[in-house]
């Protein structure tokens, strides 16, 4: 009576094991007396013989939203069960009779051993032998929180701390498990549509683990970087696309290998039109040029950005496809929010620019015949990297870092002497001029004094200008009312005196006011040279007029600096730019040696009329609302300067630094400015006759420069 009681129960724990709660679908198939534990509480025998078919119930982590770290080692309670059918054997394996040992268990890559071989463990599991790895969830109510490893010969019971701790190895062994089986199925697969089919898989198996880790990505995309690395020739079109499509979702968060980038762009090379480019190939890319940091690490990462390019191009809109995709990466917000995407944008224009012309370049060295080079291919190319510059000079915020980047001109000499490139070039540069603020048309200037840049390249009668002078024209206007260093600007401007009266000559407008800057500035030392601008400029009906507005100010200017008039002026409070320059229009200011501004409305536009002050050594602006273009400007003209005090102005390190110009400043006070110590640092360094400055409530405070009153 007893014997078939006891088969009917472990013919019930069988069933039993098959209905236990798994991962990944993996059914349990112990036979072991202890099978019956694993039931989870809600089920009963009765449940289980009415049924026809067991009901597997798959584990799904993502559905609590719980996360595991991957466990690659530590310390567990260990116990072994051997499948054997003597009396003795069910006895000694009975759950009263149990022996746990202690044990430092390492997951290897394609095994579980102990860091100590000994016991249950003087052997290694190898992840080749286990048939199972499952949770005995009814062991939980006495607080043994175990996982059971089914094996070839038995089974290994690990017991852990917590639930969390045992749930941690469980799905630690199974991604290890999982790791070891896709490396070994994979690296044997020769027919493509089983490699398609396991690939597949393995990379289900990597989004629904629990496991949180960076190699539950990396590693499906290296062994896919390797296998497509030995089984490129073998790989079928077919395969090649529902490859990508398999990995399109591990790449949502990560960056494609160098491998898969080749394979991704030998795609978009042969099917540049196929619904992958855009469908799967976008977000990749798009990841990309918003979270890269350095393409000189990873070439093929951006030569797949360019063939992307490329495909986009290929498009029945063609360029217009390729500049929505810029706009795209810039976002409809007024700026972009991801600061990396225009340097990669840049990055990858310049690299394809470079390589296009090198590549022109060695056919024309090899002689290679004319058939083998597609020209109208070639110019399309350049037209669209550089229409996507054009895209990213529309923005305004993306102007000053797209004007710094090309500052230098990091073109090749051939691109600067071919009539394509510049002429379509000029829509960028055009952007960039015409920008009204000053950090970003002057990037068309040189990157440092003696250098050449993009307002040099475009001057009339340079190999860059094709449109007599228009764009270099823009140019002009803008720098001419650019609120720095104007006086160095027209210093610079004495090499380029003929194409100024050139453009005169044509009635442009800036030109003529450029002419008469340098006349009024006196930055021109040639007598002849000046009888001829003069010439140039009443060649016109508007140069006669400014020249004749000229002689006017520079009648007054002679009057206001006669000799004569107070040496000390100083203005009541509330007073503003006009009422100082109704007050200097008076009479003679030429002893004029001390003003006080303090407390009054003035600007930065009243400097205009304090450097036609030559006397001047003290000038006293504290509380005024005068800055940084006023003091850039000052700095240019007041060099008799020997005390200046701006205390509570709204000054920074902008205008400040250009305080070096000013080497007779003995006494300085810049208490409650925005003064940076890196600044004033530099300052100190070149102002050598600088004896006293008040730095007090600024960066760049100490207590040996703050003996001067702000009542100075």
């Amino acid at each position: 009576m007893h014997q078939p009681e006891s088969k009917m129960a472990m013919g019930v724990a069988n069933v039993a094991s098959c209905s236990e709660i798994i991962l990944n679908g993996s059914i349990a198939s112990s036979s072991t007396d202890d099978s019956r534990d694993y039931w989870p509480p809600e089920q009963t025998v009765s449940n289980v013989k009415n049924r026809s078919t067991p009901k597997i119930v798959k584990h799904k982590p993502n559905s609590c939203q719980q996360r595991f770290k991957l466990m690659h080692e530590g310390d567990i309670q260990v116990c072994r069960l051997n499948h054997t059918r003597t009396i003795v054997s069910k006895i000694m394996n009975s759950k009263y009779l149990r022996r746990w040992e202690s044990h430092h268990i390492i997951l290897e890559s394609g095994e579980i051993q102990s860091s100590v071989a000994t016991g249950y463990m003087d052997t290694a599991v190898p992840y080749s032998s286990v048939e199972d790895v499952h949770i005995i969830s009814r062991w939980d109510a006495g607080q043994k929180f175990c996982i059971r490893v089914t094996i070839q010969d038995g089974s290994l019971l690990l017991q852990a701390n917590n639930a969390h701790l045992r749930d941690q190895w469980l799905y630690s062994i199974q991604w290890k498990k999982h790791m070891y089986k896709y490396e070994k199925l994979l690296k044997n697969a020769n027919r493509p549509e089983v490699l398609v089919k396991e690939i597949k898989n393995m990379i289900d198996v990597s989004l629904h683990t629990p496991i949180q880790d960076p190699s539950v990505y990396q590693f499906p995309l290296d062994l896919v970087s390797e296998l497509l690395q030995r089984n490129a020739d073998v790989i079928t079109k077919v395969a090649h696309e529902n490859i990508i499509v398999a990995l399109a979702p591990l790449l949502e968060n990560n960056h494609p290998t160098q491998e898969i980038c080749d394979f991704f762009s030998k795609h978009c090379k042969n099917s540049p039109r196929s619904s992958i480019v855009i469908e799967l190939f976008t977000p990749v890319v798009q990841r990309i040029l918003k979270h890269n940091m350095d393409f000189g690490k990873f070439p093929r990462m951006r030569q797949f950005v360019q063939e992307y390019v490329q495909a986009l191009n290929c498009q029945n809109a063609g360029l217009e496809v390729v500049k929505e995709f810029v706009k795209s990466m810039h976002g409809p917000a007024r700026s972009c929010p991801h600061p990396r995407v225009l340097p990669n944008l840049v990055a990858v224009c310049l690299a394809a620019v470079y390589s296009l012309y090198e590549d022109k370049k060695l056919v024309k060295q090899d002689n290679i015949s004319d058939s083998s080079f597609d020209q109208s291919e070639w110019e399309r190319r350049v037209v669209c990297y550089i229409g996507m510059m054009a895209t990213m000079s529309s923005f305004e915020d993306w102007r000053y870092i797209l004007g710094s980047l090309l500052q230098p001109i990091p073109f090749p000499n051939d691109a600067l002497a071919d009539d394509l490139f510049t002429s379509n070039m000029k829509e960028v540069i055009g952007n960039i001029a015409t920008d009204k603020t000053c950090e970003v048309h002057q990037t068309i200037l040189g990157i440092r004094e003696g250098k050449e840049g993009w307002f040099h390249l475009y001057c009339p009668g340079n190999i860059a200008c094709d449109d007599d002078g228009e764009l270099w024209g823009q140019m002009l206007k803008t720098l001419m009312h650019c609120c720095c260093k104007r006086k160095n600007f027209l210093n610079g401007l004495n090499k380029m005196i003929g194409p100024v009266m050139l453009l005169s000559l044509r009635e442009n407008i800036a030109a003529m006011e450029v002419l008469c800057a340098m006349l009024e500035c006196d930055v021109v030392e040639n007598n002849d040279l000046k009888m001829q601008m003069v010439t140039t400029l009443q060649s016109t009906m508007s140069g006669k007029r400014m020249y004749a507005e000229l002689c006017e100010r520079q009648i007054a200017l002679r009057e206001l600096q006669q000799k004569g008039g107070p040496k000390k002026l100083t203005l009541p409070s509330k007073s503003t730019d006009t009422d100082l320059a109704k007050m200097l229009s008076s009479g003679s200011f030429g002893n004029l040696e001390c003003l006080s501004l303090a407390f009054t409305q003035v600007t930065s536009a009243c400097a205009d009329d304090l450097i036609k002050l030559p006397s001047l050594r003290y000038l006293n602006l504290w509380s005024t609302q005068f800055g940084d273009i006023g003091l850039q400007k000052i700095s240019e003209h007041l060099h008799k300067l020997q005390v200046l005090n701006l205390c509570e102005t709204p000054v920074s390190d902008k205008g400040l630094s250009s305080l070096a110009a000013l080497k007779n400043l003995r006494k300085l006070n810049l208490n409650s400015t925005n003064l940076s110590a890196l600044v004033f640092e530099g300052l100190k360094e070149k102002l050598p006759a600088l004896q006293e400055c008040d730095v007090r409530y600024t960066d760049a405070f100490t207590p040996r420069w703050c003996r001067v009153n702000p009542a100075t």
